[in-house]
């Protein structure tokens, strides 16, 4: 299955230089749809031109972005040897509520790159 999702520029560049192998998500009805071997295609929200395409290698699903940040390695999830110190699970608070991580739960999508 190919599944379709849109990102911010500096989380797309990071998955396409291969800096971040795992995306956070809300585990909502979408994401729950998503089962290791499928496809996702990523589209910059900047450049609707810009996609990559990768493989879905592993899904690490949680109850909130706490236990997230607890267990998975941070460096694979977007941050740098520069802002891992400042790595906080509030910061996904940005894109999704509390609520809706109680209701829906949390996944790490290991990613593997399969064209640039």
């Amino acid at each position: 299955m190919i599944h379709n999702m849109r990102l911010n520029p500096e989380p797309f560049n990071m998955i396409s230089s291969g800096q971040k192998a795992i995306e956070l998500r809300l585990n909502d009805k979408k994401r729950q749809l998503i089962n290791i071997g499928d496809k996702i295609v990523f589209t910059n929200t900047a450049d609707s031109k810009q996609e990559i395409t990768v493989i879905v290698v592993n899904l690490h699903r949680f109850n909130s972005f706490e236990e997230l940040y607890n267990t998975l390695p941070l460096l694979k999830c977007g941050y740098t040897e520069k802002d891992i110190t400042k790595a906080n699970p509030k910061d996904m608070e940005i894109y999704y509520s509390k609520e809706q991580q109680e209701e829906y739960g949390v996944v790490g999508i290991e990613i593997r790159t399969i064209d640039k």
